[in-house]
């Protein structure tokens, strides 16, 4: 056999930026395929990957377009699992009208418990009730409190959302999804990837095992630095809650 790189450069095909040669050549071109396509074919294009760059990339545009306008915002975060009339639901319920009456919009996953709890305060103050709601095997539904929604397919999508369109956060007694955005939140701040967003964690009896957690194994074991501790407060009150979370942010 001779040299194959004396046989001169291999046959190329364009198909937009991307190059294909030797084997990996597809016969005829993307207008074609487009086109060609009739009705009833096959539909296993709309499960890949480039087509879920353009689902993901409409959920940015669809959530910022809905969330552009809102007035400065808290995040409010908790369990679902929450129920009326138990006190973590009334503190929510305190806190979404406490925010409002600081001049703040509210917004929570959308969801029912402590998410409905704020949405739920907010609303009752006349303020502004956001709920961002996420595609789930166990499809929950917007809470009747919300007054914009926005339902998204990709929780990476929705947690920007929660993070771009608020000034801060605060975090009542929640399950993994509550940890989840708690410490996406940490994590930001920590890097300075945002700056001055205050967090706060409403409930010391709930949370009292975490932070000991963290300042005597993740801080004492050097994993993470005393600093880190101060990134965050714990609080019983509702009025502290939202003092701490709405007095470093810029109005």
């Amino acid at each position: 056999m001779g040299n194959p790189e004396s046989q001169g450069p291999p046959e190329e095909q364009h198909l937009g930026p991307v190059v294909r040669r030797r084997e990996q050549i597809t016969p005829g071109t993307t207008d074609q395929r487009l086109l060609d396509t009739e009705g009833g074919g096959d539909s296993a294009w709309v499960h890949t990957d480039p087509w879920r760059v353009m689902r993901i990339q409409s959920e940015f545009v669809e959530g910022f377009g809905a969330l552009a306008e809102l007035p400065s915002a808290i995040s409010v975060f908790g369990s679902a699992r929450t129920r009326p009339g138990t006190s973590e639901y009334e503190a929510g319920v305190r806190i979404g009208k406490a925010l409002v009456d600081a001049g703040f919009a509210v917004i929570t996953g959308g969801g029912p418990g402590a998410m409905e709890a704020a949405n739920k305060g907010a609303r009752d103050a006349k303020g502004v009730s956001v709920g961002l709601g996420i595609e789930l095997p166990f499809e929950q539904g917007l809470n009747p409190h919300v007054d914009i929604g926005v339902n998204f397919r990709y929780f990476f999508v929705r947690k920007t959302m929660f993070v771009k369109y608020a000034q801060g956060f605060v975090v009542l007694p929640g399950g993994l999804g509550t940890l989840d955005e708690l410490f996406e939140a940490l994590t930001l701040v920590q890097t300075r990837k945002v700056t001055r967003f205050p967090i706060v964690l409403f409930g010391s009896a709930y949370w009292g095992g975490l932070v000991d957690w963290l300042r005597d194994t993740v801080v004492a074991q050097g994993k993470a630095s005393e600093h880190d501790l101060l990134l965050f407060h714990v609080t019983d009150d509702v009025d502290e809650a939202v003092s701490l979370v709405t007095k470093e942010v810029g109005r």
